[in-house]
């Protein structure tokens, strides 16, 4: 892994020398569902953790346009700088031809660290249903229940905290057309804000533990969960099987005794990454 050089300028932190980073990879594998590129595709933006961040490559820098103080405390783990993604991509490149030539696709996708509330509930909106769809009804969400954020002029919306969630009755999230999902958001919050449901403890858990406590929740299937539990607690060995790994699966592996965590082991998810954004973009 080469050694980073991050530097500070005008309100930016500017990243070189980081392997195995794209934002296009990044924001468009399906894991994100409240960062965009802009009309013009120079920057991708969004709000995480309550906070604003632009960001964009060029010449083999990253930049953020973000304090030092935030990129330090939030930026920094939510996209995983630290780990050693180069070493990934070459062990997980070498399983198989199939798993080459999607690693070779986009070998920019990190595994973001996302708030566990607000990943929690974009995974309960995305089932069944299409990231146009998804990403509509939880920007509806925050600008109708989440905190302000101005930036540029402009203003943004934070995810909004389960305690407001769990406030609302369910006539509230009309607004938000969420359809038979809105039951289950609300379900959601009011187990997480009544203590039913503590997400710090999924930290702790094993991958089997921190699936069978989240379905608990109604709603929660096993492939909401894996996708929770990868996309918010970087449990990298979750393998979340939807429609399109199915058939990633039926057309590539034997199906009958083949079992994923088995087969790409302890980077599994990434492996699923490589193969869904693959999969889908040809």
């Amino acid at each position: 892994m080469n050694i980073l050089n991050i530097s500070e300028s005008e309100n930016q932190v500017i990243i070189e020398n980081l392997e195995n980073f794209d934002l296009s990879d990044i924001f468009d594998c399906g894991q994100c569902f409240r960062f965009n590129k802009n009309k013009t595709g120079n920057y991708f933006e969004g709000i995480a953790f309550g906070k604003y961040l632009r960001a964009y490559q060029k010449n083999n820098k990253i930049y953020f346009e973000t304090t030092p103080e935030d990129f330090s405390n939030i930026w920094r783990n939510f996209f995983d700088i630290d780990r050693d993604y180069k070493k990934i991509f070459e062990t997980l490149r070498q399983k198989d031809e199939v798993l080459k030539k999607a690693s070779d696709f986009c070998p920019g996708i990190r595994i973001l660290k996302q708030e566990p509330f607000e990943c929690l509930i974009s995974f309960i909106i995305s089932a069944n249903n299409n990231i146009p769809r998804i990403k509509k009804t939880i920007e509806r969400l925050c600008e109708n229940f989440g905190d302000k954020i101005i930036y540029s002029d402009k203003i943004y919306y934070a995810f909004p905290f389960a305690e407001k969630i769990a406030g609302l009755a369910l006539d509230d999230l009309e607004v938000i057309h969420s359809g038979f999902r809105a039951k289950y958001i609300l379900g959601a919050a009011k187990k997480v804000v009544g203590g039913e449901i503590n997400l710090d403890l999924i930290y702790d858990m094993t991958l089997d533990e921190g699936s069978e406590y989240l379905q608990w929740i109604k709603g929660v299937g096993a492939k909401i969960a894996a996708c929770v539990l990868l996309f918010a607690y970087n449990k990298l060995e979750s393998f979340p099987i939807d429609v399109w790994i199915k058939k990633v699966l039926e057309k590539y592996y034997r199906t009958d005794y083949f079992s994923p965590w088995e087969y790409f082991g302890e980077y599994a998810g990434i492996a699923q990454e490589y193969l869904y954004y693959y999969e889908r973009k040809q």
